[in-house]
């Protein structure tokens, strides 16, 4: 039998939270990259780095989140033939009879 899980619910503090966190992370590479003494064509190959790794993570984290997803699904169609033939289960049914 499989094990179901709740699925928790993110609140609007802690989606804000994450928000900021990545917005004041972002901008502060940003700043950094701007103002690095260093010539134009190395700057522009960092924020072509820093706009690479952004994009992979967002992509990275839906590959996650869609696996995840997809786990639950499975899990719940499981759960849903379990609970099908636990119902259409008799235990004092007699065969043959």
């Amino acid at each position: 039998m499989t094990k179901v899980i709740p699925q928790q619910q993110t609140t609007a503090a802690y989606a804000a939270q994450a928000a900021i966190s990545f917005a004041l992370a972002l901008g502060a590479m940003v700043v950094g990259v701007a103002y690095l003494p260093v010539d134009a064509w190395v700057r522009a190959f960092l924020a072509v780095g820093l706009l690479y790794v952004v994009t992979a993570t967002f992509t990275l984290a839906k590959v996650v989140r869609d696996r995840q997803e997809e786990g639950q699904v499975t899990s719940r169609v499981d759960q849903a033939r379990l609970d099908k033939l636990l119902a259409e289960h008799d235990p004092f049914k007699v065969e043959g009879i």
